[in-house]
């Protein structure tokens, strides 16, 4: 076994990929991505024990984030960054050492590259997870994943000037905590649930740098349809990226699209002040290999989404930013100044021919909590009136997986009376098909990225205050939520530590998830998996 990973929902046998990961990276890259994040666990061990103030280490802080988000699933494949990630972060943590007293330190915080290396690459797991209880175990990897998506997410806020030292110190809190062998199942899940608070706390403050600089989201209606000029594409979801690109292409006779999670950038009003800005081109990440052929042009990842193989000439296209990598493919970083320089793409795609038309009409969504709010007399009403009877929140991330099926024919088979409440790529699986209105409102209300599942929850607490009830689970609203990687997991928790209960988590559940940890879940909120659709379904008429 050259390597165990189970952190994202399409993991090998439903346990764990340990000859290569399904989402393509190698043995030795994720072994690489295990040291990274052990480094990062000894820079958090010299915080908390050493008693840092976040606020004087911004380089250190940004550094971890974005160290933490190279190791998300299909974020950076290039096993050289990686490696240059490692050697920066071990200077770092280095540094950060001289500051403090001598104390106790974990070999995370003092071992040298080359043995911390061969630690990791001789052992097996067993070996490095043997001597914790399975269930410590399965508590530590749910903080640890939790806080990749958490990390994720400040980062994003982080691009558009927000921050808050509260969450520096809690990542390094319980980076911390997964370092120690002494803990125990009862502090650790007190962890998790605090991990779930500071999701829901990044998640806010990212609303409120995305609101505060492009506007709140509002009813639009996004071209699936294509132009005659030449074109560069934009997956991810970094909207100061694509803002750095637009400006960049001005006047260049070059069109902007947007591919998977980019798609609600649409939805900002400063970004329709762009009139090369034209559509959304394609679908969910994993259908990528194929219309990335089809476009023709550049395509610009900004963050997570990549999908190897990829095919020479389509590599020969893609360029990376950010916390992205792939070996052969050009990476744009930041200058000096902060700002990116993007000529590259723009002269290629002027070389190249216009993207070719694989779909026709549009798709409507902007419904964020700003804009559900300006419509709550409308909802209100239809719910009162009987005209909507329960809202399903089928938001969440797509996948490969055949399995993954239910979710279109569960959407399709929902009663004419419900609406469906929708964030990240998950909606690719029914945000085409015809469910039409209940009145004036879509049976599809799209509120953005995954990120914006916290709109989910705004809505949800405002519908709450609104009918004047007690428990947010009072209220006429059932959960079927999708997950793949990491920044689900920090959504999931979110949404428990705001008392949702009872959400039905599919496609499979976790593998990190041990039996008793599961059991715990199930008891306390009522998660579960899915079943049939025509099970599911009796959920939603009950």
């Amino acid at each position: 076994m050259g390597m165990f990973c189970y952190q994202c929902q399409e993991t090998g046998r439903g346990t764990g990929c340990e000859y290569g990961g399904v989402c393509g990276k190698s043995e030795e890259l994720a072994d690489f991505q295990d040291l990274l994040i052990y480094t990062i666990k000894g820079i958090a061990e010299i915080i908390v024990k050493g008693g840092l103030d976040t606020s004087v280490l911004s380089d250190v802080n940004r550094e971890v984030l974005r160290s933490l988000f190279m190791t998300i699933t299909n974020a950076n494949f290039d096993e050289e960054a990686v490696i240059g990630q490692i050697q920066k972060m071990i200077g770092e943590r280095d540094k950060l050492r001289e500051l403090i007293d001598a104390v106790e330190l974990h070999d995370a915080a003092t071992y040298e590259i080359g043995t911390m290396r061969d630690m990791i690459f001789k052992a097996s797991y067993a070996d490095m997870t043997g001597r914790e209880n399975k269930d410590v175990r399965s508590l530590k990897h749910l903080i640890l994943f939790g806080i990749k998506g958490l990390a994720a997410y400040t980062y994003h806020a982080l691009q558009l000037g927000k921050e808050k030292q509260e969450i520096y110190q809690f990542i390094y809190e319980a980076l911390n905590a997964t370092l120690d062998d002494r803990e125990n199942v009862e502090h650790l899940t007190s962890l998790v649930m605090k991990t779930g608070q500071f999701g829901v706390e990044a998640m806010a403050l990212l609303d409120a740098g995305n609101t505060e600089r492009y506007g709140n989201p509002e009813i639009t209606e996004v071209s699936i349809e294509t132009g005659e000029n030449p074109a560069i594409l934009v997956s991810g979801h970094d909207l100061t990226d694509l803002e750095e690109l637009l400006v960049q292409t001005q006047g260049t006779g070059v069109d902007v699209y947007t591919h998977g999670e980019m798609l609600p950038a649409h939805y900002y009003p400063e970004f329709k002040k762009y009139k090369n800005f034209v559509g959304n081109y394609g679908n969910a990440w994993w259908q990528q290999e194929e219309e990335f052929k089809t476009f023709h042009g550049p395509i610009l990842f900004t963050t997570n989404c990549i999908v190897p193989p990829i095919s020479e000439e389509v590599r020969n296209r893609i360029f990376t930013t950010g916390a992205t990598g792939y070996p052969g493919c050009t990476h744009i970083g930041a200058g000096a100044d902060g700002k990116k320089d993007f000529s590259q793409l723009i002269e290629l795609a002027k070389k190249l021919e216009s993207p070719l038309t694989i779909e026709h009409g549009s798709i409507i969504g902007g419904f964020a909590h700003a804009q559900v709010f300006a419509l709550a007399d409308k909802v209100v009403d239809a719910v009162k009136s009987g005209a909507i009877r329960k809202f399903v929140v089928m938001a969440g991330c797509d996948g490969r997986m055949q399995s993954r099926e239910y979710y279109t024919e569960f959407a399709e088979k929902l009663p004419k009376d419900t609406v469906i409440l929708t964030a990240g790529c998950a909606k690719y699986r029914y945000n085409k098909l015809s469910l039409g209105t209940i009145g004036d409102i879509p049976r599809v209300l799209d509120a953005g990225q995954c990120n914006d599942s916290y709109s989910l929850a705004l809505i949800a607490l405002k519908l709450k205050e609104v009918f004047d009830l007690s428990d947010i689970n009072e209220l006429p609203i059932v959960y079927n939520i999708a997950w793949y990687e990491q920044k689900a997991v920090i959504v999931l928790l979110a949404l428990l530590y705001l008392g949702v209960k009872n959400i039905r988590l599919g496609p499979t559940l976790p593998a990190f998830l041990s039996p008793n940890i599961l059991k715990f879940l199930v008891d306390h909120f009522g998660i579960c998996g899915i079943n049939s659709v025509s099970e599911d379904l009796l959920n939603v008429c009950s």
